[in-house]
């Protein structure tokens, strides 16, 4: 017994009624009339255009960035100096915010370290452990120590 098997259109039409149905249309006896549409332009580019005097006039091109001060170390700081930063630290078992002595420990092309004797804190309140905080070059929250005079070297007598 074999099993009944349901066939579609395209298997119930003879093989020679589809042939002739497609060469039909093929010697246009059949054919629609085709419709040009012209494409629709969205975005049009346009040639690139000469500049005229007007166009000249219209003055100097203006630069892209605008420094509030001109790019430049202010101080140069340098491996060991002592320097004085702004910043969050402990004194006298208090926390305060103020000028506090540090000593460079490294220099980069835009930034500072300076480690500290007592403990900084960071502006959120964390403690730093290593007592190092970083500055950028021309951050007003740093500025160097005027060196004391000699009077202290004098203080230890040569013998």
């Amino acid at each position: 017994m074999t099993p009944k098997v349901k066939k579609t259109k395209v298997q119930e039409k003879p093989k020679k009624a589809v042939e002739a149905k497609s060469m039909a249309k093929s010697n246009g006896t059949q054919t629609k009339p085709q419709v040009v549409e012209t494409p629709r332009v969205v975005n049009k580019i346009s040639p690139p255009r000469a500049l005229t005097n007007d166009d000249r006039k219209k003055g100097p091109r203006v630069p892209q960035f605008a420094f509030m001060r001109a790019p430049g170390i202010e101080h140069d700081f340098q491996v060991g100096d002592t320097v004085e930063v702004y910043c969050d630290h402990e004194k006298n078992k208090e926390r305060v915010r103020g000028w506090i002595r540090g000593i460079v420990v490294q220099v980069d092309n835009k930034m500072v370290a300076v480690q500290f004797r007592s403990n900084v804190f960071l502006t959120d309140g964390w403690m730093v452990p290593d007592r190092i905080l970083w500055y950028p070059l021309n951050s007003e929250h740093i500025r160097p120590i005027a060196k004391k005079s000699g009077k202290r070297e004098k203080a230890i007598p040569d013998y």
